[in-house]
This record gives structure tokens, sequence and C-alpha cells, in this order.
């Protein structure tokens, strides 16, 4: 697939964006600056970028408790973004979902989820709003292989199957369920054999190439603006951080795996790439990254500057049937 310069760049940039973002996000949870869990999207960036690239701000996304690069590929605002892992009042969530819980209904991004599998039938309830209201949206849904253990997936492929959905499940399959490995605890060894049963187009590839991801992409959004019914795109990959920041977790994944898996950079293989055939100077990705890390610092002095939620704001934002 050759794409044109701008879109090699935009690509490159919203890659970059997420790892300075998540960078220093990881920096200051282990200052002991922010409370909570925090999952780090640093490795996987490729995915977020490649797929989001296809969407319309009116697409809405549900993510999952690792879901940073999701927001910022989407569009979201990184300022309101860094105050919500902050707790604070500025936040998109107004400081009270956090890290695993942002999300942004202006550009359609539906929310993160703390819970394994539970963004996937909220994207089916998203996909058929899509369908119904006729104006060839679609809807994703990201989520690891630790999700396709849960019963939620297998009910989200029946109905997002029968009901031919425009939904796009995206499988970010980095190996690993905190420090069980997908090797082990997947009895069906190739999650798209799960997928197929339902007879649901599927497709397994590099995810650590924003270029494969992108070109999948395109061609699963295609059939589902076309209203063919769903699509499953599964995007291996490799988280560099534990499952969640900490100095208590232990991380048992062999270090070998993740040295390896560390020399597939996504961000950094792209780079050399797009240098190589000139798309790139090494002035402009100074530039680039020049201007990345002033929005970043931007964001995280908004953060910090920003008010902490009172406590009668748990009163706000309450509904009732």
């Amino acid at each position: 697939m050759s794409l044109g310069k701008k879109k090699l760049i935009d690509l490159y940039t919203t890659m970059l964006a997420i790892r300075r973002f998540e960078e220093r996000v990881v920096d200051e949870v282990y200052a002991g600056n922010i409370s909570g869990f925090v999952h780090s999207y640093i490795g996987e960036e490729a995915i977020a970028a490649g797929v989001c690239a296809h969407l319309k701000r009116e697409d809405r996304i549900v993510s999952h408790h690792r879901g940073h690069g999701h927001c910022i590929a989407k569009g979201a605002d990184m300022k309101r973004m860094m105050a919500e892992i902050y707790g604070r009042k500025t936040g998109c969530c107004k400081g009270k979902g956090g890290s695993m819980h942002i999300a942004d209904f202006s550009i359609g991004m539906l929310g993160a989820d703390g819970i394994v599998g539970a963004g996937l039938p909220i994207a089916t309830g998203a996909a058929l709003a899509a369908k119904l209201e006729k104006k060839k949206n679609i809807a994703a849904v990201f989520f690891g292989d630790g999700a396709c253990q849960e019963g939620e997936f297998h009910e989200t492929l029946n109905l997002a199957a029968i009901w031919k959905l425009p939904l796009l499940f995206v499988c970010e399959n980095n190996q690993w369920g905190v420090n069980t490995s997908a090797e082990y605890s997947l009895a069906a060894k190739q999650i798209t054999r799960m997928s197929k049963a339902y007879h649901i187009t599927s497709k397994s590839i590099y995810g650590n190439d924003v270029e494969t991801v992108y070109a999948a992409a395109q061609e699963a959004v295609a059939q589902l603006r076309n209203g063919d019914g769903p699509y499953f795109l599964e995007c291996h990959t490799y988280r560099w951080h534990k499952h969640f920041l900490s100095h208590a977790l232990e991380d048992l994944r062999p270090k070998e795996e993740l040295e390896f898996w560390k020399k597939k950079c996504p961000v950094a293989g792209f780079e050399s790439k797009l240098l190589g055939q000139k798309v790139l100077s090494p002035a402009k990705v100074k530039a680039i990254n020049t201007r990345i890390l002033a929005m970043v610092e931007e964001s995280h002095t908004f953060a910090i500057e920003s008010p902490f939620p009172q406590p009668q704001d748990a009163l706000e934002d309450v509904y009732s049937a």
C-alpha cells in the first residue's frame, strides 16, 4: 500500500504523541504523583494510530483499561486527559473516572473500562445505534487477548454476526493477561478461530507495523460502511510495561522476550523507515518531537494547576430511570 507523505507523517505524529504522553504518565506514576491504577500503552501505538486514522468524529469507539492511546488517536484533548488521570475537576470526566475510565462523547469516545471485556457489549449497542441511524457510521471496540476468555466476548460476536452490525473488533493481542501467557490460557490458540466460528470476516496481522494496521483497518472499515456486517482484526503486539504501573507488581514475563519485542518498537521502526525514504528529515523529526513534548508539558501543567472535585460534585451527573 502506497500512502502519501502527509498521511505517513500524520501516522508517525500520532504514534509519537501517544508515546510521549505515556512516558510522562509513567514517570509521574513512579514518582508517586498519580494515584490509582494506570496501565501503559507503550509498545502498542501502531494499532490505535492505524485504526483510528479511518474513523470519523461521528464513529464511536469503546476502549479498555489500557486506553490512553485510543483516546489520543481519536482526537481527545491531552490537557483534559491528563487532568482526568490526575483526578482533577477539569478532566474529561470531571476527575471522577481516572485513567481507566476516560470518556469523551464529543469525539465518539464512549469510555474506557477497568473490567476485562466490559466494553464489548457497550460497543455492540453503539454499533446497533449506528445501524439504526443509517448514516454509514460504525463502532470499534478495542480489547486484549484476555477478554477473549470472557462470556460477553462470545455473546457480542454472536449478536454482531446475526444482526450484521457495523462493528470493528480490534483485539490487541499483547501475548499476556497480567502474568498469564495467552499461549497457555487460550485453548483455541489462534484467536481468530473463535470469530470465524461466528462467520465473521477475520484477519490476524502484525500489530507493530502501522502501515499494515492501516491497510487492514481500511479494508475492515470499508466493509462495515458498506453494511456487510462485522469485522474482526487481531493485532499481534507487546506491552513494554507491567500489566499496571507499580513497584509492588512482579513482572513474570521472560526478560529476553520483552527485549525481543522492544527491538520491534513501532515508533522507532516507522521513524527509521520514513527517514530512509526521505519522507522525514532529522530536522523534521526533531521539530515534531519538540512540538509534542511541549503539548505534553502543557497538559501536565494544566492538570496539576487544576482543582480537585469537591464532595458535592459527587451529586452531579447522576441519573436515575
